[in-house]
């Protein structure tokens, strides 16, 4: 249901009472990190063919257009990756246009990453100006906090989880080690960029809420004017987010690569999408594994600039899908009587290590062939799924 913010109502969301937009409207949906983008990608990109028939286009070759989204916020590219052009996002831009009057859909996190309102103004004039709808989707900060670290630490980051928590939250200008964070989660401040270019009128926010698995895609059906049920979640392992053993491993692997004054190039192809994509697709956590654990000091800082957020996009005029409440949300702890200790399993440990010595090999297969890898993101979602599904048999079959 919307919710209007100026009279503090707190309602779940009902996809059959939201207004569809207008048909012909330029979506962009700019995540930010963290609040089931990939999800709402996968999906888009999963029924693609089938989104003409209702007047809506996906436009694009891969199912998250990273590099064009970086290149249209004048962002680097992660450590070692593909360096982003404007050939990436004038490429998407002729996509886009390709797409006549149809509603069409642009998704991806990195338009978070936009620093200024020249930036952001530019964006949305290129897209289509007056077409432009923008879209911001959102869950609590004290859930975002452990899943960005280790997103950090898939690139390149060395700090441990409480110092990393002490310089985002204690000390200011709470900007090292990682800048972007604060760019991409403080959700008022990135709200206000984008009302200032294209007005809070074609800004819908949407809360998303963790115990409503399927509650997000049917918003995104709701505002398209999609029949219920046609975005349906796409399995994707290798999204998924590492335990704290697998973290810790990685953060150590950081230190020994940085110390060593190894090329970006390198780890982008053996550690990122080598050693850490394999272990991702090849097991999964099990009750046993040792999740990131935010201390209460940070869970309840997190959860008081939550409220300030909250408060401060209900003041905006914009629509707002869902609880703004649950931003406010401090996650209880699990109660264990004493902290586990992380141990990584030596299954674990082999697979990464096989990815890495796989990434080896393909890229000397790729200097034979001429043949380009491809990252996850570059890979369909019905690829990734014959893949996973290949390696389920596989596994079934050793048991």
């Amino acid at each position: 249901m919307e919710t209007d913010c100026t009279r503090g109502d707190a309602r779940v969301n009902d996809a059959a009472a939201i207004t569809p937009l207008p048909a012909g409207t330029r979506l962009l949906h700019i995540g930010p990190h963290k609040t089931g983008t990939t999800a709402i990608q996968g999906a888009l990109f999963a029924a693609k063919d089938a989104l003409p028939a209702h007047g809506v286009a996906f436009p694009a070759h891969s199912r998250h257009p990273m590099e064009a989204a970086l290149a249209a916020c004048a962002r680097p590219a992660m450590m070692g990756d593909t360096v982003p052009t404007d050939k990436h996002w004038l490429r998407l831009l002729e996509l886009v246009e390709a797409t006549g009057k149809a509603t069409s859909v642009v998704s991806s996190e990195f338009f978070a990453d936009a620093q200024d309102d020249a930036t952001v103004a530019r964006i949305v004039e290129q897209l289509g100006g007056d077409r432009v709808h923008v879209l911001v989707t959102l869950r609590p900060l004290a859930r975002i906090m452990p899943s960005q670290w280790q997103q950090y630490v898939q690139n390149g980051l060395r700090m441990g989880y409480e110092d990393w928590l002490e310089h985002m939250l204690r000390k200011a200008p709470y900007e090292k080690p990682n800048p972007s964070f604060w760019q991409r989660h403080r959700h008022d401040r990135l709200v206000e960029r984008w009302v200032r270019a294209v007005g809070a009128e074609r800004v819908t926010v949407v809360v998303v809420d963790d115990r409503d698995r399927g509650g997000l895609l049917r918003t995104f059906e709701a505002l398209l004017g999609l029949p219920e049920n046609l975005l349906q979640p796409v399995p994707d392992t290798a999204n998924r987010s590492l335990t704290l053993a697998e973290t810790e491993m990685l953060r150590n692997l950081n230190k020994e690569f940085r110390g060593n004054g190894l090329p970006d190039e390198l780890y982008s192809k053996l550690v990122r999408n080598g050693a850490v994509m394999h272990m991702k697709n090849a097991c999964s956590p099990t009750p046993q594994d040792v999740k990131i654990v935010t201390p209460p000091w940070a869970v309840e800082a997190a959860a008081e600039i939550g409220a300030e957020i909250a408060g401060r996009i209900g003041s905006m005029g914009v629509r707002v899908l869902g609880d703004p409440g649950l931003l406010s949300v401090a996650p209880k702890p699990a109660g264990e009587a004493a902290p586990a200790e992380a141990r990584i399993a030596p299954e674990v440990a082999a697979q990464a290590l096989y990815g890495a010595l796989a990434a080896v090999a393909g890229t000397t297969a790729e200097g034979a062939s001429g043949a380009k890898t491809r990252t996850v993101h570059q890979t369909s979602s019905k690829e990734l799924v014959r893949v996973l599904g290949h390696r389920c048999l596989k596994r079934l079959r050793r048991r």
